[in-house]
């Protein structure tokens, strides 16, 4: 039977409904000796042909294996809202990774130092982190659409009047900036706490896997963009074109919330309403207890907060390196490269079965930086850094997907109405982590060398992945949510789709 989730049609089928194309390739029938067909998993999900003859599958199975891979992709498309609230959230956060190059430029212009630079930076990314916890209540006691649009027209605002600031006035980028960065767009928050309300198992890995992955585009385009428009216009147009942008999507993303009709609090999870453990009761879900007293959280906070720094390290790293040979034209390569890792390895993470592996995930993150030390100056001088290209791009593989299982975890363990504050609290830790790689890596290199920063980055996502045993396993989702029409009944063990272990 079709599958079912909370929004998607019943026009989408279970991939199981192809087992006829497999047995016809064949010339078997469905129940016929030697073979049996089944086309539902335990969820009506998966199909499986059980063959109990000698004769090996039919080629055609492989081309239900193939489909069964881009599953979860083909069901999260069909719900409605999710793409457009994916993309228009995707485009309400462009500005954020060049931002920082258009305010360096910017001010080096004014004052010719990159000290006071990095503290018009520094204001900027304090404002962000201060602000994530609160809003994320704002947002978890309704109105998400409102919040959104007073925020993205605030920030605008505040980078038109960083840009049009006199020279003689640049002290005033100060302030300005900490209360411009007050303001900054809460759409990644707002969006990843609605992510459990609109989809559900293999829809939700799915969706966060997509978003982590996407993110990875942002930090390649974004940076991009903002360089050459610095290089054809000045800095001045890059802040007006990237205040634009932030205007557009913060307005297209309020629109968007406010069609999916997801602009109220969220509804309690039975748990909840139970005054069960897993969201700390009742009074968890109220807010009348910090989230950062729930030990799960705290530890998939203090994740977060490590696992960006050691990220943002090995990018620095990979900036010292370039500079040391005075070839800046490397820094490009050797980002996207690893970059590309990232996005590839989200991409098939999103459309695996079963649960995410986290403590898995997150130690192979670790093994992808812990080989380059021995490939980087002072241990191994390469005759170009492109020679270690190939690394960087297995480097970057498990990036993305353990961006996705945090994230996709922190959902899950997060009460119902307080998921937006949750991720608010991520967010804080993640600019944390990025305050603190800068000095932690730049101190490293100049100690130890290029190789002395990507270990630093490594002993980070060391820790971070110790972390991740202490977080547990989320409670098994009840069969029918709140909102959500009953799931198909499960099939015999012997249909059942297989497990999560290889994963």
């Amino acid at each position: 039977m079709p599958y079912r989730g909370r929004h998607t049609p019943e026009a989408v089928p279970a991939w199981g409904q192809n087992v006829p194309e497999v047995l016809a390739d064949t010339g078997r029938r469905p129940g016929a000796e030697g073979g049996a067909a089944s086309a539902t998993g335990p969820r009506g999900t998966y199909g499986r042909v059980t063959c109990t003859g000698r004769k090996p599958i039919a080629p055609g199975a492989g081309r239900l294996h193939n489909q069964g891979v881009l599953a979860n992709y083909r069901r999260l498309l069909a719900v409605p809202h999710v793409p457009s609230l994916l993309l228009w959230s995707l485009i309400a956060r462009f500005y954020a990774p060049g931002l920082m190059i258009a305010i360096t430029f910017l001010v080096v212009e004014w004052t010719g130092s990159y000290t006071v630079a990095g503290l018009v930076v520094g204001a900027f990314t304090l404002g962000m982190a201060l602000v994530g916890p609160l809003r994320g209540r704002m947002a978890d006691r309704g109105g998400t659409d409102r919040l959104v649009a007073v925020c993205g027209v605030v920030f605008s605002v505040g980078l038109l009047g960083l840009l049009l600031l006199p020279q003689a006035l640049w002290w005033l980028s100060l302030p300005l900036a900490l209360g411009t960065g007050l303001f900054s767009s809460p759409a990644n928050q707002v969006v990843r706490a609605l992510w459990p309300r609109l989809t559900r198992g293999p829809e939700r890995q799915a969706i966060y896997a997509a978003e982590a992955t996407a993110q990875e585009l942002l930090f390649v385009f974004s940076p991009i963009l903002t360089a050459g428009t610095v290089a054809l216009a000045g800095s001045r147009w890059a802040l007006l074109v990237l205040s634009v942008l932030a205007l557009l999507g913060a307005l297209g993303f309020a629109g968007s919330l406010r069609r999916a009709g997801v602009t109220g609090p969220a509804p309690l999870d039975e748990g909840e309403v139970s005054g069960d453990a897993r969201g700390g009761g009742s009074g968890d879900a109220r807010g009348g207890r910090s989230l950062l007293r729930h030990p799960a959280l705290t530890a998939l906070f203090a994740m977060c907060l490590l696992m960006i720094s050691g990220i943002i390290s090995v990018d620095l790293v990979i900036v010292a390196w370039a500079n040391e040979l005075e070839a800046p034209q490397y820094v490009m390569v050797l980002a996207s490269v690893w970059a590309l890792g990232s996005l590839v390895g989200g991409a098939v993470a999103g459309g695996l079965r079963g649960r995410p592996r986290l403590v898995r995930r997150s130690f192979g993150a670790v093994l992808g930086v812990a080989v380059l030390v021995p490939f980087v100056p002072p241990v191994t001088h390469l005759p170009t850094p492109l020679l270690v290209t190939p690394l960087l791009f297995v480097s970057g593989l498990a990036l993305a997907p353990t961006v996705a299982a945090v994230m996709g975890r922190l959902g899950d363990l997060a009460p119902a109405r307080r998921r937006a504050e949750a991720f608010g609290w991520m967010s804080a830790a993640m600019s944390a982590g990025g305050a603190v790689a800068g000095p932690l890596a730049g101190a490293l290199v100049d100690l130890l060398g290029v190789a002395g920063g990507v270990l630093g980055a490594t002993v980070l996502l060391l820790v971070a992945a110790v972390l991740s045993v202490f977080v547990p396993e989320p409670e098994a989702e009840a069969a029918t949510a709140p909102g959500r029409e009953p799931e198909p009944a499960a099939e015999p063990a012997d249909s059942a789709a297989p497990s999560d272990g290889a994963r």
